[in-house]
């Protein structure tokens, strides 16, 4: 990690801004997050607003790390970028697909709050149908199931010709259990790790229980680029990059991490920008041919005054700043 800057020169750094977005994505209808200009570039500090500072002072490592000092060199010049499909109705999925310019994979949430399984069963049929037999379609259940109720899911969604399964259930041993219950079924869909890597104090149990096929790693909860690849280096299993609902300053930081990466053999999540209905680059780093390019995104000034945010939640955020830079000090 770099020096740290004081608490001063943070906040003179800060921008808090609020983005709508297009549609509700993991109970989120707005977007807020501080970016920080810095030496090197900008740096994005995002945490969900339910995290505590301990959880959230990862997200501000990976945000300075990104303004004030110089990311792995990339080992390759495009990343694979995958569609995401919120938890919408089935005849809003093509219009969701439409965003990602030339993704031929997509990655579609389940087990949402209120919803049932038919309701994701159907989404998912809509993707298939929507993208063809030759797409991959993987599903994202953030932990959202018990170990009866994925099997039960992923039983059902196997028919769709699953790439992967996400964080189907949230404890690491559950996984490891989910993976064997899986196989005796026949059962064909492998098992990643998100949340168990992400938000664990201890991310390497998962390669230790045996408990995913591949692992989703995300910049800012692990602290930066260098702290991602050290992880995913540590846990010896193959690696999807994914973002938190970045900003194109925090999905430049991700595109960084999968260019750097020794092997990218998945499309990875990284074109959330689109779900936004503004984003705070001069050009915004969304797919094109269903790739993104390792680049350092210019902010619109204009972007910056439009999308700031109101005064109380200026104050909100500026204040966890503070907090969370203390627990890195």
């Amino acid at each position: 990690m770099p020096a740290l800057p004081s608490p001063d020169e943070l906040l003179a750094r800060a921008n808090v801004v609020a983005i709508p977005m297009r549609v509700r994505f993991r109970g989120v209808t707005t977007r807020e997050a501080v970016l920080i200009e810095g030496p090197s570039g900008w740096g994005e500090f995002s945490p969900f607003v339910e995290y505590d500072d301990a959880e959230s002072s990862r997200w501000l490592a990976a945000g300075l790390e990104a303004a004030y000092a110089a990311w792995p060199a990339p080992v390759r010049d495009v990343v694979p970028v995958n569609a995401t499909v919120p938890a919408v109705r089935p005849d809003e999925v093509e219009a969701v697909l439409a965003r990602f310019d030339g993704c031929t994979t997509a990655k579609v949430k389940v087990a949402e709050v209120g919803q049932s399984l038919a309701d994701d069963v159907d989404r998912v049929a809509a993707v298939r149908a929507a993208m063809g037999s030759s797409a991959r379609v993987r599903v994202d259940a953030n932990g959202g199931w018990d170990l009866e109720t994925a099997v039960a899911a992923l039983g059902r969604l196997a028919a769709y010709d699953l790439e992967y399964a996400e964080q189907p259930c949230a404890r690491v041993e559950d996984l490891a259990t989910l993976r064997k219950s899986l196989a005796r079924k026949g059962i064909d869909v492998p098992v990643a790790a998100d949340e168990s890597i992400r938000k664990a104090d201890d991310p390497l149990r998962v390669a230790q229980l045996e408990a995913a096929d591949l692992v989703v790693v995300k910049v800012a909860p692990l602290g930066g680029v260098s702290r991602a690849l050290e992880i995913v280096d540590a846990c010896g299993l193959p690696a999807v990059v994914s973002s938190a609902l970045d900003t194109s300053v925090g999905i430049a930081a991700g595109v960084a991490l999968a260019a750097a990466l020794p092997s990218l053999d998945h499309a990875c999540g990284l074109g959330t920008v689109g779900l936004f209905t503004r984003d705070v680059a001069s050009v915004p780093l969304r797919p094109v041919g269903g790739e993104l390019r390792p680049v350092r995104p210019a902010v619109d000034r204009e972007s910056l005054t439009a999308l700031a945010a109101p005064a109380d939640r200026q104050h909100w955020w500026r204040e966890r700043l503070v907090r969370c830079l203390a627990l890195l000090e």
